[in-house]
């Protein structure tokens, strides 16, 4: 009898839904167990190491326990980002019978792990640069703690449970609303407002981002299936599968490089994110190995002199007829926290630019600073950093182009020394991603193949959501900003099914829309209160 479907009904899919329950071999498990263990195995050798090159000597293990407690939260997070969000780039590929799924899972966390050890790591600072900055500065201190186990905590909490109820919920605004939590409720129980913990302009920013790119995904999409219909016409490419059979060839290659590229996209965007709370960590416990750069070549601790001088130059032509009494840095923090410039700010900006020159020039190399003094250094050039970020902002400074120009070379140098991200970091974040993309993924990925439009996922349909998806990922990466994998493919989706005339579960799409627009919010609770806690408890 042939299989009928009422209007509305999502019955095709879910008669022609692939074998989604084939477990993995045995030998497989053994792999993936073995893999877990030779990473932890590899952080600890990393870590000894990068200690033993600096000569510092341990005195006590409490610090490295407490490492590693935050290492295994923050690549548990990643690990959760695995599964919760690359189901979406295997769905299409296994709706369409492109890929089995025990292999598409795994072709998938391979690409997501080439796309993390390949990134740039200018989304993960970006992430970083919300966070308020003076828990930055005193990230191995008790509330430094209090906030990376209460922002990573937060956001594995919410991942999890949007991906039991099988929602496809964006892991990014999951932790970019924990470390907002975090910020309001630092300035809270420090007696301040809750609107001064956090930048605003960078979160303004990033918001934009996650806000407008599911709404891009789903126009784009849309309109790349209606180019598609008017130029292809081979009625195949508008076809369902036909059982298990797979795609004609040259489908199923479109398929799979598609698939290939929001894998490999989604681990150089998502995977930085970990990165950067990663290297806070590692920076609060272990600051004699990871607080500089000490791989900084000779040739760029030359340019550093030169933007230090030029930048110097900037600084005391603003600092002009004030003097600064005492110790520079509290004036220069304040208006770091709440952007208003007052007499103090540059002058004491500019004490603090030559004290830098100055401890850099007193070694000659980052290598060569003292185990004692190099957290004050770092601390020094984040706080100078994030100064002159806000400084080129300020549209009242009245900064010409060519200030702007000498301040921004500074600023990149600083970045320089601060900034960094060792290969041993990209490579455990890249096995945890990549791992979790082999686990609970089936959850999410019924969503997407069976429950946002109303007929079975056509060939087309599935390549124009995966192509919008890599796009805008990739151009997200570019501008170092992050954005949701889950909410621009699950948006694609939607919109290949609306142009296709093809209908949407509203139920579903209902479902998606509370959650996007909750996880801020939820996460943002979460987080804070945690984050009381958490300061209580340390």
């Amino acid at each position: 009898m042939t299989e009928m479907a009422l209007p509305g009904s999502i019955e095709p899919a879910k008669g022609h839904r692939p074998d989604l329950d084939r477990g993995f071999h045995p030998l497989a498990a053994i792999a993936f167990v073995g893999t877990i263990a030779a990473g932890l195995l590899f952080v600890a050798y990393s870590i000894y190491a990068d200690i033993d090159a600096t000569g510092a000597r341990v005195t006590t293990y409490l610090p490295f326990i407490l490492l590693f407690i935050a290492l295994l939260i923050a690549l548990g997070f990643e690990f959760v980002n695995g599964f919760h969000d690359t189901a979406n780039a295997v769905a299409t590929v296994i709706y369409t019978r492109a890929l089995k799924p025990e292999i598409a899972v795994v072709w998938s966390g391979f690409f997501n792990f080439l796309g993390v050890l390949l990134s740039s790591g200018a989304v993960a600072f970006g992430i970083v640069s919300l966070l308020p900055v003076e828990l930055i500065l005193q990230v191995g201190s008790s509330a430094g703690f209090a906030m990376v186990f209460a922002l990573l905590i937060a956001a594995i909490i919410w991942n999890l449970g949007t991906w039991w109820l099988g929602l496809p919920a964006s892991s990014s605004h999951t932790l970019i609303g924990s470390i907002i939590g975090v910020g309001i409720a630092n300035a809270l129980l420090h007696g301040r407002s809750g609107t001064s913990g956090v930048d605003w302009s960078k979160a303004t920013e990033i918001g934009y981002a996650l806000l407008l790119s599911p709404l891009f995904g789903f126009c784009l999409a849309a309109t790349l299936l209606l180019v598609l219909r008017s130029i292809v016409k081979n009625a195949v490419l508008y076809a369902e599968p036909q059982g298990e059979r797979p795609p004609p060839l040259w489908i199923r290659s479109i398929l799979i490089l598609t698939c290939t590229l929001v894998s490999f996209f989604h681990g150089s965007n998502d995977g930085q994110k970990g990165m950067g709370l990663i290297m806070l960590i590692l920076i609060g416990t272990v600051p004699t190995a990871y607080a500089l750069n000490r791989a900084m070549p000779q040739s760029q601790m030359a340019q550093f002199q030169a933007n230090s001088t030029a930048a110097s130059e900037v600084i005391a032509q603003k600092a002009s007829g004030y003097n600064v009494l005492g110790n520079p840095r509290p004036a220069v923090t304040a208006y770091v926290s709440e952007r208003t410039i007052n007499e103090g700010t540059y002058p004491s900006l500019a004490v603090l630019v030559a004290d830098i020159a100055n401890q850099v020039n007193r070694y000659d190399s980052l290598a060569k600073v003292p185990t004692e003094t190099v957290g004050n250094t770092r601390n020094d050039m984040y706080l100078a950093s994030e100064a002159i970020r806000f400084l080129m902002k300020d549209k009242e400074n009245d900064l010409t182009q060519e200030q702007v120009a000498v301040l921004h070379a500074y600023k990149g140098s600083l970045d320089s020394a601060t900034k960094f991200i060792p290969s041993w970091v990209k490579i455990v974040v890249a096995i945890a991603l990549g791992l979790g993309t082999m686990v609970g993924w089936k959850r999410i990925v019924v969503t997407v193949g069976e429950r946002i439009g109303k007929t079975h996922l056509t060939y087309a349909q599935g390549a124009a959501a995966e192509i919008t998806a890599a796009a805008t990922i990739a151009a997200a990466d570019g501008y170092g900003l992050p954005v949701s994998t889950t909410h621009v493919l699950s948006s694609g989706v939607a919109g290949t099914m609306a142009a296709n005339g093809s209908g949407l579960q509203l139920t579903t799409i209902r479902n998606i829309a509370m959650a996007w627009v909750l996880t801020l919010p939820s996460a943002m609770i979460l987080a804070g209160v945690l984050y009381w806690i958490f300061s209580m408890m340390f």
